[in-house]
């Protein structure tokens, strides 16, 4: 809510950050908690290493990700692009999560989730191939 409406809180943010750090709860986290607490931070401008670190170490060592949505997906992206953020092995990961289901992805979530990795300078050539014919069937709808 305090990102959503522009409002810093530099020091609430700062705890709650540390409590999903140290928390041993993860594992009670849904994929839209894992994207609503990621682009909350993004959003604000919050800059908490160790919170993204924490979560997407704990998003990788899951055998799927099937539980993700697409918008949950992209909104996971953009805010490690826009936090610039480098965890290679949670890109390459989602990345052969969501090139196996393209197909369910709407315009807003391919732009964003493209950009995620164009922003960090990942060019996965199997992503950007595999959504060109979703895209093009986007933009002709």
């Amino acid at each position: 809510a305090y990102a959503k409406a522009g409002v810093s809180h530099p020091s609430l943010f700062e705890k709650v950050a540390n409590h999903i750090v140290e928390s041993d709860s993860l594992d009670r986290f849904k994929p839209q908690d894992f994207s609503n607490t990621l682009w909350a931070y993004a959003k604000a401008g919050v800059n908490h290493p160790k919170l993204f670190q924490r979560l997407a170490n704990h998003i990788v060592k899951h055998d799927s990700l099937e539980r993700f949505k697409p918008q949950e997906f992209s909104n996971t992206m953009w805010a490690y692009a826009t936090a610039q953020v480098h965890h290679p092995k949670l890109f390459k990961k989602v990345a052969e999560a969501v090139i196996q289901r393209k197909e369910e992805f709407d315009s807003q979530a391919v732009a964003n989730l493209l950009w995620s990795y164009a922003t960090m300078g990942i060019t996965d050539k199997q992503l950007f191939s595999s959504f060109m014919p979703t895209a093009a069937k986007l933009i002709n709808t």
